[in-house]
């Protein structure tokens, strides 16, 4: 009993920081209210449980009493925040669009910066890519169920779609938890971490093939183009070789999975010609997205600068919608009776903030992510020539932000999941932007020493004392961690 309590005291101490951000991923778990629609605003345990990484991050900023970040880092998170500020002060109704302020400060500034200052090396990186893997696992697991018992989500009359415990409304959060397991899953199979198990390999690359089933029976067109966009550079920035052969091997399980197995063989080959039916023959949810794109458009056209303001969307849908826009989208299954669900926004986020923030939130969001694609290539392509460590790292966040930017062509924020969208890109955030990302905890100490947790380029540091140089010195100290 002492030697399993002194284990989890040490798995504790070495988790740290993480923690808080570990229990917004195990929250995510909590079957949602089929009551709560995915725009109702609802708060839930997942988003308290951000608000509270969020103050925890903030007491740790005070009792440090340094500048937490640098120039490009302050400016990289700030950048949306003065984007969606801007719009919601411009808006006609500034009160009505304080919700959609307070939702884009989470999602794509708070969130994502309290893992840039909480997590302190590759490791706590490693703990919170592996727990998203878990949540992937066990919503993926929920939804095969559902599929095989038809207690889904309806689709096509049928009570077949796996939706996780997300529920009927969030038919889009079961399949965005999987697909960022999978490629976090298929990023460690092809670069495992240094010093690693033999079995880590095998296991990783397992997982992700097991998880191609549950995001195949969610039948989410986006989801599946977004991860196979992601995963193919994933697989292309790990080299050409390593390309041939999980090529080969992700044919191999989609064949076993939907030809042998028979996994929804005809339904999905019928959603995937749908892909390519948008012109031909759209089905009606095609026609309501082209047509809820087309009033996007319009809004911005009215308001180019700053949009119609956070969350304006549906009270000015009705003023700039063809006719061909159905009243509705109708929700069944799961553990909710019929309903029709009101369509609130274009279902694709960059004419989402187009509309609503204008060019100016769209150019700062989207330039936001452009700084954390690019440095993160740059790092990853440092990893990869041997000049620095963590290409498994490298290899999560840009397979992870890569999926985010191409999914959001078809999908936009909402939902019980939306809080792990800002999990996932505070990850892509910490590998581009902390200097602690490619130097870590076992490193050699011939480089410049590591900089103590939410310290960025360019912060600027509290007077050594006497009780903080030996701190400073033990930092790169071998013995202390693994790499």
């Amino acid at each position: 009993m002492y030697r399993l309590a002194r284990t989890l005291r040490g798995w504790l101490v070495a988790a740290g920081p993480a923690l808080p951000v570990l229990a917004v991923i195990v929250l995510l778990c909590a079957p949602t209210d089929p009551a709560h629609a995915a725009g109702s605003g609802h708060v839930t345990p997942a988003d308290a449980a951000s608000a509270l990484l969020v103050g925890y991050c903030a007491l740790r900023l005070l009792r440090a009493r340094r500048r937490p970040l640098g120039p490009l880092a302050a400016l990289t998170l700030a950048a949306p925040a003065a984007g969606v500020g801007l719009a919601t002060a411009a808006s006609l109704d500034p009160a009505a669009s304080l919700a959609g302020f307070v939702r884009a400060l989470q999602v794509f500034v708070l969130v994502p910066a309290a893992l840039v200052l909480l997590l302190r090396h590759r490791r706590d990186f490693r703990t919170v890519a592996l727990a998203v893997t878990a949540l992937a696992v066990v919503q993926g697991a929920v939804g095969v169920h559902q599929y095989a018992t038809g207690t889904g989500a309806s689709y096509m009359g049928q009570d077949i779609r796996a939706v996780g415990t997300f529920g009927a409304v969030d038919v889009m959060g079961m399949s965005t938890v999987v697909s960022y397991g999978l490629l976090v899953a298929l990023a460690i199979g092809l670069a495992p971490p240094a010093g690693s198990p033999r079995w880590l390999r095998p296991a990783a690359l397992g997982t992700a093939a097991a998880l191609l089933g549950p995001l195949a029976v969610s039948f989410s067109r986006g989801a599946w183009i977004a991860t196979a966009a992601a995963g193919c550079v994933v697989v292309l920035l790990a080299g050409r070789r390593t390309a041939l052969r999980v090529l080969a091997t992700a044919t191999a399980a989609a064949v076993v999975l939907v030809g042998g197995a028979g996994v929804g063989s005809q339904m999905i080959g019928e959603r995937l010609d749908s892909i390519t039916d948008v012109t031909a023959a759209p089905d009606q949810s095609v026609t309501d997205r082209y047509t809820m794109w087309a009033a996007a458009v319009s809004m911005w056209r009215q308001s180019p600068a700053t949009g119609v303001g956070p969350r304006g969307f549906p009270d000015h849908r009705d003023g700039h919608a063809s006719l061909a826009l159905s009243s509705g989208s109708d929700t069944a299954g799961a553990g909710r009776g019929f309903n029709r669900e009101p369509l609130l926004s274009p279902h694709n986020m960059y004419l989402l903030v187009l509309s609503e923030q204008g060019l100016v939130g769209l150019t700062a969001l989207v330039g936001s992510w452009a700084v954390l694609l690019v440095g993160g290539l740059r790092r990853l392509r440092a990893a990869g020539r041997g000049r620095a460590r963590g290409t498994d790292c490298g290899l999560v966040a840009t397979g992870l932000l890569v999926w985010q930017t191409v999914d959001f062509l078809y999908a936009d924020i909402g939902g019980p999941s939306t809080v792990l969208t800002g999990v996932v890109f505070g990850l892509a955030a910490w590998w581009a932007l902390h200097p602690n990302a490619t130097r870590g905890p076992g490193d050699p100490t011939g480089g410049p020493p590591a900089v103590p947790p939410g310290a960025l380029p360019g912060a600027r540091e509290a007077v050594p004392t006497q009780d903080t140089a030996p701190a400073q010195d033990s930092a790169v100290r071998p013995r202390e961690a693994v790499g």
